[in-house]
């Protein structure tokens, strides 16, 4: 089945909520390139900003995709784009013969057309899309070092708003998310839900091509290893899990008192770039008590931390390598 999430073309999504007396909202500046199958970058200008759809299903899903994330990062924290600026958003779709990934380069956004057999387009899912604008985020903001748990948490934090955009355009709060990754993506006959599942993280697949999913949920689970930089699609289902279990012990949005603390600490200016998962559940006990007190929104975050284990130790070393499903959205490093 395809994926799911983003607002049906030419469909007007549920936010940003008009207020009155604002000013007309900033736009999203999209433009939209046809790779046609080669490698080169950008390509041909097939959609632009405020343009009709074409017949194209892959170029209209990539722009709205866009859209859904842009209106997300505007809404919930005013943010202007990955840069805070007003940055354009350049997609290009069709990269590749066959290819299986999606990726934000440092400068735009490249989307493969998958082969098929493991994997289907890459434009349908606005989680993907979410996750691989959030990598711009991270770069214009904590510019986390992606390797080992830093690594980790720069992945954790595109999937975390990845599912957020998600759940922002379509209206969801937290006990109706699906708390996928990926969900629709996997081909016809593949064995899995998804990529990743920040719910249940390890449960996303199991199939005979594609192999199990890897990642733990807790630091008991942690895996020690040298493959994929150290495991940062892996580990990262950690700190996925405690933002999930946090989300899902404040109710409502999730991007609303959740994701604002999670945004804090990315884009406070104060996490170093080389955090580790003990410094970021501080930073996001810091977060949550400068913003609401020592309240519900603290005992949420400490909470989730204490579930998954995080400044208990990390298990056994493990010498995993990484699975076809956990190269997918390896973003290049910002240029």
């Amino acid at each position: 089945m395809p994926c799911t999430g983003s607002s049906a073309p030419g469909a007007v999504p549920p936010y940003p909520r008009p207020r009155p007396g604002r000013a007309p909202e900033p736009t999203a500046r999209r433009t939209v390139h046809d790779g046609h199958h080669q490698h080169t970058l950008p390509g041909p200008v097939v959609r632009t900003e405020g343009s009709a759809p074409v017949a194209d299903q892959a170029v209209d899903h990539a722009y709205d995709g866009l859209g859904d994330t842009f209106a997300f990062y505007l809404d919930a924290y005013g943010r202007r784009s990955v840069d805070g600026r007003g940055l354009p958003l350049d997609a290009t779709v069709h990269y590749g013969v066959h290819y299986d990934n999606a990726f934000w380069n440092g400068r735009q956004m490249v989307f493969g057309d998958g082969d098929g057999t493991l994997f289907q387009d890459f434009t349908g899912c606005v989680e993907i899309i979410g996750h691989e604008l959030t990598h711009g985020v991270t770069q214009y903001s904590a510019n986390l070092d992606y390797q080992g748990q830093s690594g980790a948490l720069n992945e954790s934090v595109s999937d975390v708003f990845g599912s957020l955009v998600k759940q922002y355009a379509l209206g969801q709060t937290a006990d109706r998310a699906d708390w996928l990754i990926g969900a629709g993506l996997l081909a016809p006959g593949v064995q899995g839900v998804a990529l990743r599942s920040l719910k249940a993280p390890g449960t996303a697949y199991h199939d005979a091509r594609l192999g199990t999913d890897p990642q733990p949920a807790t630091m008991a689970g942690y895996l020690d290893t040298e493959a994929d930089n150290g495991g940062v699609h892996l580990n990262s289902g950690i700190p996925n899990h405690a933002f999930y279990l946090a989300a899902e012990a404040l109710g409502g949005h999730a991007w609303e008192r959740a994701g604002q603390i999670w945004y804090d600490v990315l884009t406070g200016g104060r996490l170093p770039s080389d955090a580790d998962f003990a410094a970021f559940a501080t930073a996001t006990a810091d977060a949550a008590r400068a913003r609401y007190g020592p309240g519900a929104e603290l005992r949420a975050v400490q909470a989730a931390w204490t579930t998954v284990g995080v400044g208990a130790g990390v298990g056994a070393e493990s010498t995993a390598g990484t699975s076809d499903a956990t190269r997918i959205n390896a973003p290049l490093r910002p240029a």
